[in-house]
């Protein structure tokens, strides 16, 4: 295992004021993005929203990498540059998600696995060779009366380690993604025992796989109260839950945490990741690696005219900066309504 080169990979990823654009939809979940604004998915349509994206002028500065799925990361921008070397341009990381998705978890019904170590080994190695320096992988967690099991929670964790220390081995930094659903009723108090109990779970399999956690990055859910609860929690309360959560259960030696959006609507997710940086000095640097909550304004913008290409890149270099605030916990109302003053204009 190369250290240094892991080393560096980290460093940069946690860079001041940057964060991580997680663009590594799947094919159905691509499909479901561009319903949104009625356009079909084709290969045509999905090199042409990542590369606006990912051209996106001085995104750079508030984005230190991006997280690709399989097709992207061989995938090429109109001019025929493969698109981990237009991101290089930017100064941006290029990083791959190396899971295929999550299947049934036999015997516990409405819970789930992730399927993709078979072959993880090899293709690290090749993603390794088309440019990526990190990984991320994905488990998810619903909570109701009965779930997560317990066995779940061991399930994915073992599921976790090792494709962590599979990565490290290969020279790639693992982002080790344990997403606890926001769908449900459930209470913010609900929330923040599933994701100790998730968190417990996951680094008591790390450690036992000896994954260098000084080389890994994690990728949780902030503890939030149910989509579906009737009455949400405060920008403050999700923050304490959110940290104190943390304490609890993230080794100090955890470099970086970069916080999934997990269906949160994009202001709202910058209003907590703020929230959360203006609680003081934790042990690791507390970051964004946004999906939805990065692109959606720069999508319906776009609706796949390239005529709307630069209101669509306004759109998501000021979703960005005003990430690139929240992560520094000096994200302010004023700042979001002077972005979207510049985009109107």
């Amino acid at each position: 295992m190369d250290t240094t080169a892991l080393e560096n990979t980290v460093t940069a990823l946690l860079a001041p004021g940057k964060g991580l654009l997680a663009a590594d939809e799947s094919f159905p979940t691509i499909e479901k993005r561009f319903a949104l604004i009625d356009l079909p998915s084709t290969e045509e349509t999905r090199t042409a929203y990542r590369e606006m994206l990912f051209t996106t002028p001085g995104i750079g500065q508030f984005i230190s990498g991006v997280i690709l799925f399989d097709e992207t990361i061989r995938g090429k921008d109109h001019a025929g540059t493969p698109f981990p070397a237009v991101l290089e341009r930017q100064g941006i990381i290029p990083g791959i998600k190396v899971d295929r998705g999550t299947t049934p978890l036999v015997n516990f019904p409405g819970e789930k696995i992730t399927a993709g170590l078979d072959g993880l080994a090899k293709r690290c190695a090749e993603y390794r060779d088309l440019g990526a320096r990190f990984t991320k992988w994905r488990d998810v967690f619903a909570i109701n009366e009965h779930t997560p099991s317990p066995a779940a929670i061991a399930a994915n964790a073992e599921v976790l380690a090792r494709f962590a220390a599979s990565s490290q081995e290969a020279g790639l930094v693992p982002i080790v993604e344990p997403e606890v659903l926001m769908t449900g009723n459930h209470t913010l108090e609900r929330c923040e025992a599933v994701t100790e109990r998730v968190l417990h779970g996951v680094f008591a399999a790390l450690v036992a796989h000896r994954v260098a956690l000084e080389l890994m990055l994690l990728k949780p859910s902030m503890v939030l109260t149910g989509e579906q609860a009737p009455q949400q929690a405060s920008d403050e309360a999700v923050a304490e839950a959110t940290t104190r959560c943390l304490c609890r259960t993230v080794p100090a030696a955890v470099p970086g945490i970069m916080f999934l959006s997990g269906g949160q609507e994009p202001i709202t997710a910058t209003r907590h990741l703020n929230a959360i940086n203006r609680r003081g000095d934790m042990p690791w640097v507390l970051s964004f690696s946004f999906a939805r909550a990065l692109q959606i304004p720069a999508l319906y913008a776009w609706k796949g005219r390239p005529e709307n290409v630069p209101a669509a890149q306004r759109a998501f270099y000021h979703r960005a900066q005003c990430n690139s605030l929240a992560r520094q916990g000096r994200y302010t109302a004023q700042a979001e309504q002077e972005g979207g003053q510049q985009q109107a204009a």
